[in-house]
């Protein structure tokens, strides 16, 4: 009888961690497949997600990023470009002020490019919002590496945009190792949905910073 209760603790722990287990493999699933998704429809813009830039130059992975949403762009699948990111100290230069330099360079209309900044996911659209809303925009073709597709739909969604699913078909970083960037994708989403993107973004990068296009 002593060992009653501790055998019930036991089943309790194990069933607890067996929810957590099926949750986060779900989860898992969720994003291999959103990334593995290419929607065909028409959108109101074409929303990239910033990474990294060297000193004016976009990285190999946004410049995958870029090249997928110039083609979206000439395609005539959305009429505006959404380029976001900020910068990292010591940085000259924002994510999306040379992805926006990127695209005119080559051929996208100045005037056809919004901006928005941020230092994640979350910071990349809620800086955004302001100026699609002000041109209408709701419904975004989201335009970032396979294994953040579904995050960066999620966190879209719940800003009130639309969005559908344009993950980049050639990123470099497939070359490296995935599933390091699948498990970090697969906490993130795990925990956002429970706490909520916005305040995982507050816990995550602090107060919100002022950004200048560069």
């Amino acid at each position: 009888m002593i060992f009653g209760p501790f055998k019930l603790v036991l089943r309790i722990i194990s069933l607890v961690l067996s929810v957590i287990v099926l949750y986060f493999a779900v989860t898992f699933v969720q994003i291999w497949l959103t990334g593995h998704h290419h929607s065909s429809a028409k959108a109101q813009a074409i929303l990239v997600f910033g990474t990294t830039e060297d000193n004016g130059v976009p990285s190999p992975e946004l410049k995958a990023r870029l090249n997928h949403a110039l083609h979206l762009f000439r395609e005539q699948r959305a009429p505006w470009v959404v380029v976001t990111g900020g910068n990292r100290p010591g940085d000259n230069f924002t994510e999306a002020g040379v992805s926006a330099t990127y695209l005119e360079q080559h051929g996208v209309p100045a005037a056809d490019i919004l901006n928005g900044f941020g230092d994640d996911t979350w910071q990349n659209v809620s800086t955004a919002l302001p100026t699609m809303k002000a041109h209408h925009v709701v419904s975004v073709l989201t335009v970032t590496d396979p294994f953040h597709e579904y995050r960066a739909m999620a966190i879209s969604s719940s800003q009130g945009l639309r969005p559908l699913p344009s993950p980049v078909p050639n990123s470099p970083t497939i070359k490296h190792s995935l599933w390091k960037y699948y498990l970090k994708e697969t906490f993130d989403v795990g925990v956002g949905r429970i706490v909520g993107y916005g305040r995982l973004s507050s816990w995550t990068t602090g107060a919100p910073k002022v950004y200048h296009k560069l």
